[in-house]
């Protein structure tokens, strides 16, 4: 109830000079009637859906913000505050030290803007050791996607402010974390780029070394969500992690396929199977997608280790290409899983359940339960 109240009731600020005289405030004050205030059960599930619903409605600010004031170093910081006030370590790198760090990826998507790109690292650290468990949270931030060269059309582009809505749900997991203290080890991995066409943006045919070593072949620009991911993904397999979960606005695939509330997830099927299961749980549902070998052996390219989309299927299985390349970045002793909210990240259309319009903080429920079965289950 009291989760759904905070959600329900969020509204963003917004950006208007003039008050609207049909606007209804929001409500300031719920109350919850419980058979004993005192109990503490009642209380441990407040402060839950507070730190909960709290972390969902700023990742839905920060999905919400337009684009000219959120931009890679500004996401950078904002996220870095944040993380500094709930108590997490973070480690923000600039464009020089991703350059200077091999993080071919992050570097090539980001340097057609103006405005350079971001990796972002938050951490944290149980008390007593935790379990004995690392947990990796990865979640795409590209503050705005014009497509690059290979640009989108205009229609709906305004939209594209939202691809970073993994970013903003991986920060925002990462703070309700902080404030739940689970007995388990979790990193955040926020990689941060502005995806612009320019004389300086990187191009159809070239060829980007990554964060691991390998080369990729770049055929669309467009798909630059998979670029900055491989790296983020990389560093926190390089890092050590055993539990790897990444999420983003990936593919439009993901919409025509499941369509605009259930995400795709894709990766270790035990760890998939364990967010489908969360997923229906808190209420983001999540159905399980295969990785299938022919659409692998349509990314070999003639020139790199790999290409960065499938050119023969072009947007056939555009959902599963996605995971495909992705799963090149992670190591074979990581369980992970990704999951793609190119849908339910982001609802335009009315107000419906605790949806309201505009970002929706999917799948901020579903990482931070997660992270706590994890820490209760191993």
């Amino acid at each position: 109830v009291a989760e759904g109240a905070l959600l329900g009731g969020y509204r963003f600020a917004g950006y208007k000079t003039r008050p609207q005289p049909s606007r209804r405030e929001p409500v300031a004050e719920v109350l919850i009637a419980v058979p004993d205030a005192g109990d503490a059960g009642a209380q441990a599930e407040i402060t839950r859906a507070q730190a909960v619903a709290g972390a969902v409605r700023l990742s839905r600010d920060w999905v919400n913000t337009a684009p000219n004031e959120l931009r890679p170093p500004s996401f950078a910081d904002a996220v870095a505050g944040a993380a500094r006030d709930a108590g997490l370590e973070v480690e923000v790198l600039d464009e020089a030290a991703l350059a200077a760090g091999g993080y071919g990826g992050i570097i090539a998507v980001g340097q057609g803007s103006e405005a350079p790109p971001r990796l972002v690292k938050l951490t944290y650290t149980p008390q007593d050791g935790g379990n004995g468990k690392r947990v990796a949270l990865v979640g795409k931030g590209i503050t705005f996607d014009t497509g690059g060269i290979s640009i989108k059309p205009a229609q709906g582009m305004w939209e594209m402010k939202s691809d970073m809505a993994g970013a903003a749900a991986v920060g925002a997991a990462m703070l309700a974390i902080a404030a739940l203290k689970p007995a388990v080890a979790v990193s955040g991995y926020l990689p941060m780029a502005e995806n612009m066409p320019s004389g300086s943006s990187y191009r159809p045919g070239d060829v980007i070394s990554m964060y691991s070593g390998k080369k990729v072949e770049v055929l669309n620009t467009d798909a630059e969500g998979r670029m900055v991911l491989a790296d983020a993904i990389a560093r926190a397999c390089s890092d050590g992690t055993d539990y790897l979960f990444e999420t983003s606005t990936l593919t439009g695939g993901q919409v025509i396929a499941l369509g605009k509330r259930m995400a795709g997830v894709m990766g270790t099927p035990e760890l998939c199977e364990r967010v489908r299961v969360v997923g229906d749980a808190v209420g983001e549902p999540a159905w399980p997608m295969p990785l299938p070998d022919d659409v692998r052996k349509g990314m070999d390219s003639d020139v790199a280790d790999i290409s960065q989309v499938n050119a023969g299927m072009d947007r056939a299985g555009h959902m599963l290409q996605g995971g495909v390349f992705l799963r090149e970045f992670v190591t074979d002793d990581v369980a992970w899983a990704h999951i793609d909210i190119a849908g339910p990240g982001y609802h335009s259309g009315e107000p419906t359940g605790y949806w309201t319009k505009g970002g929706t903080g999917v799948p901020v429920r579903t990482l931070v339960q997660l992270v706590e079965d994890v820490a209760a289950n191993g």
